[in-house]
């Protein structure tokens, strides 16, 4: 959760998406490639777990991840 500068809600889904970034001006020497989150969607949904972004009331975006207890029985 914080305060900085949110983006629209239909690109929140889009965020965990592969080479997505939010920012389209920058450049890849100063910016990243757009795998971060999609990496820590694979490997949190490997492990039967769940992310979500949302809005935050401040401004930004509130990152939620769900893992289970206990791992589902095959």
């Amino acid at each position: 959760d914080d305060g900085q500068t949110t983006i629209a809600p239909a690109e929140i889904e889009k965020l965990f998406e592969r080479f997505y970034r939010v920012d389209k001006s920058r450049s890849r020497a100063r910016g990243g490639t757009g795998l971060g989150l999609s990496i820590v969607k694979d490997i949190i949904e490997a492990h039967n777990g769940q992310i979500v972004a949302k809005q935050s009331k401040i401004g930004g975006l509130i990152f939620t991840f769900k893992l289970p207890l206990q791992a589902k029985d095959s």
